[in-house]
């Protein structure tokens, strides 16, 4: 498995040349190569800012001459007209790698945002929020570094990383019984010792199905409603991790925290979040 760094390198590697091609023309074309100058990170929207340390990268790879003096870390609430960040360095870079840092800090820091109000929404509750796959293809480590800046909490980062029984997993199995166990045997025989199991259950009778088998982590209670949510976690009383899913909206949210579960996972925290509003503009 590549390390977050080797993915980061990958992805920005990806960008620049999906971006650039064989050439900026329009900066090329109008800016002396030799040319020296400034740009700021202007903020434009109330949020959480996410993705500092990633622009950094980004100026990093593309020119190690460009100097940026920081004055907002990730993490940190900000309002229209902060200023972030200041780079200076060559004009062409700073040109070039405008789009780039800021289509990677204005998605971060949206989702961010989204995840650090569903967290107030929980607030004085135990239960955390979780992230999902639903992300952006090729940016999921972006997007789940932010959500943890926002003060959420990661599910698995993939399918390497967590066993997630789901309904397909289940029936194509042959019932709940049969996938935890050939899950463990899977454990036991590849060396995998340590790694999580999960198990989605969507009825009271599968839940009562995994009890009497054990040997999971976690039980995911997919669909269920606030009651049945509240009875279920009465019927674990604590023997195994537990979290809901499952059409749960920031409206819905703390009835289902009230419940007493663990986690509460939301896909909308990644898959469907409106960038920070921002600017990069000379100074």
């Amino acid at each position: 498995m590549k390390s977050y760094d080797e993915l980061i390198d990958e992805l920005l590697e990806l960008s620049f040349t999906e971006d650039i091609g064989d050439g900026d023309h329009t900066t090329l074309c109008c800016i002396p190569a030799d040319e020296i100058g400034k740009s700021q990170l202007i903020i434009k929207e109330e949020g959480i800012l996410a993705g500092v340390e990633i622009a950094l990268k980004v100026f990093e790879k593309f020119d190690p001459e460009l100097k940026t003096t920081v004055f907002i870390k990730d993490g940190e609430r900000v309002k229209p007209g902060d200023i972030a960040f200041v780079t200076e360095g060559k004009i062409q870079s700073l040109l070039q790698t405008e789009r780039l840092m800021l289509n990677i800090m204005q998605r971060m820091s949206g989702v961010a945002t989204v995840t650090a109000k569903y967290m107030e929404e929980l607030k004085g509750l135990k239960t955390k929020v979780l992230d999902t796959r639903k992300t952006t293809p090729g940016m999921r480590v972006l997007e789940k570094q932010a959500v943890k800046i926002g003060g959420g909490v990661n599910h698995r980062i993939g399918l390497f990383d967590m066993i997630l029984l789901k309904d397909n997993h289940v029936d194509f199995s042959g019932g709940i019984k049969n996938a935890i166990l050939k899950a463990n045997d899977y454990i036991k025989q590849n060396g995998k010792e340590g790694m999580k199991i999960e198990i989605e259950v969507r009825n009271l009778s599968e839940l009562q199905q995994v009890l009497e088998v054990g040997q999971v982590d976690r039980i995911m209670l997919d669909n269920f409603t606030p009651e049945l949510t509240r009875e279920a976690v009465k019927l674990i009383d604590g023997q195994f991790e537990t979290e809901s899913s499952g059409g749960i909206t920031f409206d819905t949210l703390r009835q289902y925290g009230e419940c007493g579960v663990d986690y509460i996972s939301v896909g909308a925290l990644t898959h469907s979040t409106k960038g920070l509003d921002m600017s990069f503009k000379a100074c």
